[in-house]
């Protein structure tokens, strides 16, 4: 059965059982009133009026009746357009919803629905245009995925088959041609790790062995593995470590991935003569370690998009400067261990990135 016959039959429903109760109402009310009412006027007339005592209260009562069974089609009239205007309102936004469906699946993300009015379908609409926006970020942001992929796979792929040809051509030495498609091999695997890596932070399929584990240590280790990188750079790495009681919660290898991605984005954004500065904070339950660099800084319309796969702050970076997840990795490593990494900026000066981790429950 169609929305408008269901409908209609409730509606008559209604009316029926609404027209019997009041007939019985009536019935029941009226005949002490209508009994009241016509002694009072016999005690006027006197006893040459006890003729008409039946005659008035059949009267009034008949014509009570009649007037509740006059107004019973004008309340079918009024259910029926009711239950059409109703059905009506309802139908066109099913159909604007199933129209709009039909189109999300046949990749049309941009549809959107009316959403004229405050009603619940009106609430309905907007559901299904945030649903709409929602899978048009992600068709996107997977589009865009593609892009950067085979971006940053074209140029090593391009140098491997440049030099396979260089050797058969007699060009380049084979063992130098195999060295460098041994390099180029390498940064693709660095880079599907990176992409792997991505993958499971987003979905939260990454394995954690939490611990107390000495912030000192876990500061020490990144400096003695980056310092050589950035004296070969000409920039300054200056690390403050924390008081030897200064215990986190996390898990040691995928905090010096945390620290490292850190590291390497300060690096490569900071020219030679400047300065990296590490240090950290100690805030109620938690640990705020901090990266600062002297680069370029990062202008306001970026900041926010710096964690994103792929985002590039210089559209002209060179494929092979990092895979450009490195960011994206460092915030879900950080906040699968129940911390969280943000940025600040100020152009032309340099850019922070803090990164908050809980302090080990022992020491908080």
């Amino acid at each position: 059965m169609r929305l408008f016959p269901r409908l209609l039959l409730n509606h008559l429903v209604v009316v029926t059982v609404t027209a019997s109760m009041l007939l019985i109402v009536a019935e029941l009310s009226a005949q002490p009133f209508i009994q009241h009412h016509v002694a009072q006027m016999m005690e006027l007339i006197g006893t040459q009026g006890n003729h008409m005592r039946s005659d008035l209260t059949n009267g009034m009562r008949l014509t009570l009746t009649r007037a509740l069974l006059a107004a019973l089609p004008l309340a079918l009239l009024v259910a029926v357009l009711t239950a059409w205007v109703a059905a009506r309102r309802v139908t066109a936004s099913v159909r604007h919803l199933q129209a709009g469906s039909r189109a999300i699946a046949s990749g049309q993300y941009d549809r959107r629905l009316p959403e004229d009015g405050e009603d619940e379908l009106t609430e309905l609409a907007r559901s299904f245009n945030t649903m709409a926006g929602a899978l048009a970020r992600v068709e996107q942001t997977r589009a865009e995925l593609i892009g950067n992929v085979a971006h940053e796979l074209r140029t090593p792929v391009a140098a491997v088959r440049g030099y396979a040809e260089a050797a058969q051509d007699g060009i380049l030495p084979a063992d130098k041609a195999l060295a460098a498609i041994a390099r180029e091999v390498a940064g693709m695997e660095r880079l599907t790790h990176d992409l792997s890596l991505v993958s499971r932070v987003e979905g939260g399929r990454v394995e954690l062995h939490l611990r107390s584990v000495p912030l000192g240590d876990l500061l020490r280790q990144a400096q003695d593995r980056f310092h050589l990188a950035f004296e070969d750079r000409g920039v300054t790495l200056e690390v403050e470590r924390p008081a030897a009681d200064v215990v986190v919660w996390v898990d040691a290898q995928r905090a010096q991935q945390v620290l490292a991605n850190l590291l390497s984005n300060a690096l490569k954004h900071t020219p030679a003569g400047g300065t990296v500065r590490v240090w950290a904070g100690v805030h109620g339950a938690e640990v705020t370690v901090a990266v600062a660099d002297t680069g370029s800084g990062i202008a306001p319309e970026h900041l926010d998009r710096v964690f994103e796969r792929f985002y590039r702050v210089d559209a002209a970076r060179t494929p092979g400067e990092g895979s450009g997840v490195g960011l994206t990795i460092a915030r879900g490593l950080a906040r699968a261990m129940q911390g969280d990494l943000t940025a600040t900026s100020v152009p032309g000066q340099g850019s922070t990135f803090r990164w908050t981790v809980p302090l080990s429950p022992a020491a908080a």
